[in-house]
């Protein structure tokens, strides 16, 4: 690989997100040279880093797959497995794979006013050589978890544990679980995921929770999708699906947090039906908090429920006390029998990778910044960030920001503009947390991120049908965006584009 190229579009990740965007700016700015650099060996993201079993998406695939590529699998929750195939077919099915360079580490960004670019440098992870980018435009697809390592409690005791202890984020092929007595420690979509999986092969698979998570059981098939199939071309019933699944989400979405309690009401009293009268659901599935302060769980065919009924698999809903050499005492003097215990207590969040950013030789604090339509930082010319949805479907987000980007590049290109920068104007503009659930790791990671407001275009919507409006089909100028040209011997004429160099 060269150490210094030039693209239009510099996509970092290759991903679900940014995978997306190198098919939405072939197809609607067919012109522009772009370039995806992936930190990792290979694409997919978070669905290539998670290998624990049972890896699966936590939203229906309905949604959580691309509006232009339909989901044609017939479960609605699929495994890693499958998402991983399903976005090699879109690489090879669109040609995006020539386009993805493997093993960079993006680290640092400077942009050059003068120049209307962005020099990008990345770290060659197997040589350690320092690569150079240069482009007119930078989209960050590299989601917003920490990838090096997830967020594990300090334990009194764990040096005495003789067994083994893993965080869900490290799993490696050889941790065995197979007729060994486990204990999972969380109760968020991680441990619902692992548990039933687990179960299938484990002596006992032990759930130990602080406190309880709303999870709620939905059918692994959707009959309705299925019908459709049947009777319409694929591409219109996949979008009567994704809209049918959309609204339904946005529905109940609002339901839960405009009924609160009677929401409450109906997820545990689905879980009392799974798991019976006698069953003791207050205290191990009715949380403290409102539905979607933090996110809900899905069980496919209530697999966790018909688990824990079986008796494969238990809940304990205490706080640890400490570590013995045999497994876990909690604070009520429980000894809890372990030979793997596995924390599935949470991830770290780290905004654009940890990527460093400088303006004309000025450094960023990007959390001091407001976002603006949830894709841009206020004062960073031609950067765009894609961030799902925390109360739907990321790809839904992902996809009507990778649109918005190409309208913006084509209206920039039209006019003749080098360059744009959201700017805020008003001096009284108070800040809100740009992440709204409550969750743990959101809590730990909410000050890394850029600030919104309570005014368009710094409210971040967490509204399908109100970012299709905004994002969609409403004009990408306002009196906020700032657009540029550059003067002298630096001007560009409209509709300027530069010959990929290969990389």
């Amino acid at each position: 690989m060269s150490s210094e190229s030039h693209v239009d579009v510099l996509i970092v990740g290759a991903g679900i997100s940014g995978i997306g965007a190198a098919y939405h700016l072939q197809d609607k700015c067919p012109d522009k040279t772009y370039l995806i650099l992936e930190r990792r060996r290979n694409l997919g993201g978070t669905w290539d880093l998670f290998r624990y079993p049972g890896i699966r998406s936590d939203s229906d695939m309905f949604t959580f797959g691309y509006s232009f590529r339909p989901w044609k699998q017939p479960e609605v929750v699929a495994s890693g497995d499958a998402i991983i195939a399903y976005l090699r077919e879109t690489v090879e099915a669109y040609g995006i794979g020539d386009n993805i360079r493997y093993g960079l580490n993006v680290l640092r960004a400077a942009w050059s006013s003068r120049d209307a670019q962005w020099t990008v440098h990345a770290r060659d992870e197997s040589t350690g050589e320092d690569v150079r980018v240069t482009c007119n435009f930078l989209f960050m697809c590299a989601g917003y978890y920490d990838y090096d390592e997830g967020y594990t409690p300090d334990f009194e005791g764990t040096e005495r544990f003789s067994g083994r202890i893993i965080h869900p984020q490290q799993w490696t092929d050889d941790v065995v679980y197979e007729n060994q007595r486990v204990v999972v420690i969380g109760s968020g979509a991680t441990a619902v995921t692992l548990i039933p999986e687990l179960a299938k092969k484990a002596a006992h698979v032990t759930m130990l929770q602080r406190s309880p998570t709303y999870v709620v059981a939905k059918p692994g098939q959707d009959r309705i999708a299925n019908w459709l199939r049947e009777r319409l071309p694929e591409k219109y019933a996949y979008a009567i699906t994704r809209w049918k699944n959309v609204l339904y989400t946005m529905f109940m979405y609002w339901f839960c947090r405009v009924r609160p309690e009677r929401a409450k009401a109906l997820i545990v009293g689905e879980a009392r039906k799974m798991l019976g009268d006698d069953y003791d659901v207050e205290t191990h599935f009715a949380p403290r908090y409102d539905p979607w302060d933090q996110r809900v769980c899905l069980a496919p065919d209530g697999d966790l429920f018909r688990t824990i009924r079986s008796g494969r698999a238990s809940v304990v809903t205490d706080e640890i006390d400490c570590f013995t050499d045999k497994g876990i005492r909690t604070t009520s003097g429980r000894e809890l029998a372990a030979d793997l215990i596995v924390t599935a207590t949470g991830l770290e969040l780290k905004f654009l990778g940890g990527l460093q950013v400088e303006v004309d030789r000025q450094t960023v604090d990007l959390p001091e910044t407001f976002a603006y339509k949830g894709m841009m930082c206020s004062g960073v010319p031609n950067m765009a960030l894609s961030l799902g949805y925390t109360n739907a479907s990321w790809t839904l987000k992902s996809d009507l920001t990778a649109e918005y980007v190409c309208r913006l590049l084509n209206h920039m290109d039209s006019q003749g503009y080098a360059y744009c920068c959201p700017r805020v104007k008003d001096p009284s503009l108070q800040a809100e947390s740009m992440l709204a659930l409550s969750a743990g790791y959101i809590e730990r990671g909410r000050h890394k991120f850029p600030k919104e407001a309570a005014v368009a275009p710094w409210k971040l919507h967490q509204n399908y049908a109100l970012d299709v409006l905004a994002l969609r089909y409403a004009s990408v100028k306002d009196d906020v965006i700032q657009f540029e040209r550059l003067t002298g011997s630096h001007a560009r004429s409209p509709q300027r584009h530069h010959p990929m160099k290969r990389i």
